[in-house]
């Protein structure tokens, strides 16, 4: 018997999903397919490195929708860099979350879409990161991340466990059924839905 399809609880709810250059980046495929077979409309930002990994093709064909990678790509004349996607969505959710972008983020450096997008953002932004043990733990990732935390963005993971670069340690991205699920908490249930930075 084929498993059963989802409940459509994520209906009317619009996700940005941001994926960043690494190798968990193909994780991040299954995220994007089972939310949206849970109802929600997805809209998928990638970085260009991040293109190296899993094609934009691939996303599109998931989310049913386009993919965008850059700025100097127009899909709205009115919007050219998608700032008013951010005021449409109920979330955006990062995955994986490399520290170079974690940085970007932290130092408000606006030098592609993704990060762009984030800076601008009116909805609520969600990281889950994926790197090496030691760049987890590098001072200035700690620093950033706990900044970032304190600003008010939301993560989940990483975890501990076997790395790509063969070491054993904290850096792992969350497994996609939990990234998921707290997704889906979030966006189901008032008091789990992070807030958005304030605008000035």
């Amino acid at each position: 018997m084929p498993p059963a399809t989802p409940e459509p609880i994520l209906k009317d709810r619009r996700i940005i999903v941001g994926v960043c250059g690494g190798i968990a980046a193909y994780k991040a495929c299954e995220v994007v397919s089972q939310l949206a077979q849970r109802g929600a409309q997805i809209h998928v930002v990638m970085t260009e490195s991040a293109t190296k990994f899993v094609t934009p093709l691939t996303f599109e064909s998931l989310s049913a929708n386009k993919v965008m990678t850059s700025t100097w790509t127009l899909s709205d004349s009115a919007d050219p860099q998608h700032i008013k996607l951010t005021e449409k969505a109920d979330l955006i959710l990062v995955v994986p979350a490399t520290a170079n972008l974690l940085a970007k983020v932290a130092l408000g450096v606006t030098d592609d879409l993704l990060s762009l997008m984030i800076n601008a953002s009116a909805c609520p932004v969600v990281f889950a990161p994926s790197m090496n043990n030691r760049m987890w733990d590098h001072p200035a990732c700690v620093e950033n991340v706990a900044k970032l935390k304190n600003w008010g963005y939301t993560f989940i993971g990483p975890e501990a466990g076997w790395l790509a670069c063969r070491n054993v340690g904290m850096g792992r991205l969350s497994e996609p059924k939990q990234i998921i699920d707290e997704v889906v908490a979030m966006l189901t249930d008032a008091d789990k839905m992070p807030k958005a930075l304030p605008q000035p």
